[in-house]
């Protein structure tokens, strides 16, 4: 067993009354009835300890049980993932059809995150009756193969079509992989037909595309078709049913002709409102996929940075304190929609914050920041009063119309009055070096650490 067996608050409870029986004989001609009064709330409080053990007991068996069921469910997912080597790699790519391959190296930290993630892909892949091959690759021990493949890099995703590779392009969560892997083997959209189809499909997916159709023909179908095959994230689903409709996206007004995105979020559901026309359909899908304010992982990273919205804002807090800005910030990203972009990053997560703050010299901060970065044009900018919602609305609005200063790691700024030869700083650079109506010769000193 894996825990040791208590015994049952009966035979406890029969156990103590015996001896508090026992005890009433020896001392009947000493006991009155307050002492009695005493050894029943001294039982009551032994039982109510007993229930109290009982149920914590109860709790960390469950605990225990749901680790073990994990592990278990993992353990499982991996063995359905092929362990490639020198071996067989060829032959594995070589005999069959499709295979996907993710190359790893042990000591990697994105590696460990994607992998539990991949296992994860392949169970349910092969639940579908995928007949795609998950495979995986220790590219550190076994270079020649890894050179091989074209895996230059950790992690690595690759999907191979009979024998000709092709990079992995979508999201890194065990949903995305599957997502991808069904479109780019052949199942672009789920075709949704009855009430109880669509209620099942809610209770798996957390965001996807809905077209109404009355006939699954014609221009704007193959439209909505090619956008589906062309984006690599999000599930589409079909139907011809309002009926089924209204259960996937409740807001719907049309009745034969529909597209929107439904999202775990807030803002759950966006309609689309241009033509059917697949360029138009994926630009829509690009401004609109992520929510309100989103967490920076090292799996959505890549989705993140290669947004088309450029201006980027970026909230560093403590969970806790985070949970408090949350709502209000969201409030705040409503009324930018579409033009500035709102992540969060744990303050406390060394991996993903510290190389942000590095490049404002706050690499040592442990309060919530406010910075932004606009990626058109590399430029990088830090709210320098307190991170109230009022400043930080009125920090968006300077970025998109460009009335505050970029920000520079710099050192204080120097007191050139009497100077013949001017000290340059970060804060200063513009004024003195670029703006200048002279001719300037710089030269460059060593960095003081900036504290």
């Amino acid at each position: 067993m894996l825990f040791p067996q208590k015994p049952t608050s009966t035979f406890l409870l029969l156990t103590l009354t015996l001896l508090l029986l026992v005890s009433f004989a020896i001392n009947i001609n000493a006991s009155d009835s307050t002492s009695a009064e005493d050894d029943f709330d001294d039982l009551e409080q032994l039982l109510a300890l007993d229930e109290q053990e009982d149920q914590q007991q109860q709790g960390q068996e469950q605990e225990f049980s749901n680790r073990f069921s994990e592990a278990e469910v993992l353990s499982k997912a991996q063995r359905i993932v092929l362990e490639l080597n020198s071996d067989n790699s060829k032959r594995v790519i070589d005999e069959n059809e499709l295979v996907m391959v993710l190359g790893y190296a042990p000591w990697c930290v994105r590696s460990a995150v994607l992998m539990p993630q991949f296992a994860e892909a392949a169970t349910s892949l092969k639940e579908l009756g995928s007949p795609l091959l998950m495979a995986k690759l220790d590219a550190e021990r076994y270079p020649k193969v890894a050179s091989l493949l074209d895996i230059k890099g950790f992690p690595t995703l690759l999907l191979f079509v009979n024998g000709t590779s092709q990079a992995y392009t979508g999201g890194f969560s065990a949903e995305e992989i599957v997502i991808w892997a069904r479109k780019k083997t052949g199942v672009p959209v789920i075709r949704i037909s009855t009430v109880t189809e669509a209620e099942e499909f809610l209770k798996k997916h957390q965001m996807f595309v809905i077209g109404l159709f009355e006939k699954f023909e014609g221009p704007d179908y193959e439209s909505f078709i090619k956008a589906a095959t062309s984006d690599n994230e999000i599930q589409f689903v079909e139907t011809s049913s309002i009926e089924v409709a209204k259960v996937l996206y409740p807001d719907i007004k049309a009745t034969n002709l529909f597209l929107g995105i439904v999202k775990n979020e807030p803002e759950r559901y966006t309609v689309y409102e241009g033509t059917f026309e697949t360029e138009s359909i994926l630009q829509f899908l690009d401004y609109n996929k992520f929510p309100l304010v989103t967490k920076l992982t090292e799996l959505n990273s890549v989705r993140v940075y290669s947004s088309p919205i450029k201006l980027q804002v970026y909230v560093f807090a403590k969970a806790d304190d985070f949970k408090t800005l949350l709502e209000p910030l969201q409030d705040v990203a409503r009324k930018f929609t579409k033009k500035v972009m709102f992540m969060y990053i744990d303050i406390m997560d060394e991996n993903l914050a510290k190389p942000f703050l590095t490049l404002f010299g706050l690499e040592e901060a442990k309060n919530t920041l406010v910075t932004a970065f606009d990626n058109k044009g590399s430029s990088k900018f830090l709210l320098q009063s307190d991170p109230t919602p009022s400043n930080i609305e009125e920090f968006c609005s300077g970025l998109l119309h460009g009335s505050i200063s970029t920000y520079f790691k710099s050192q204080p700024i120097p007191d050139n009055k009497n100077a013949s030869v001017l000290a340059v700083v970060g804060k200063t650079f513009d004024d003195l070096v670029l703006n200048s109506p002279k001719n300037v010769l710089l030269e460059s000193m060593p960095m003081r650490h900036v504290s």
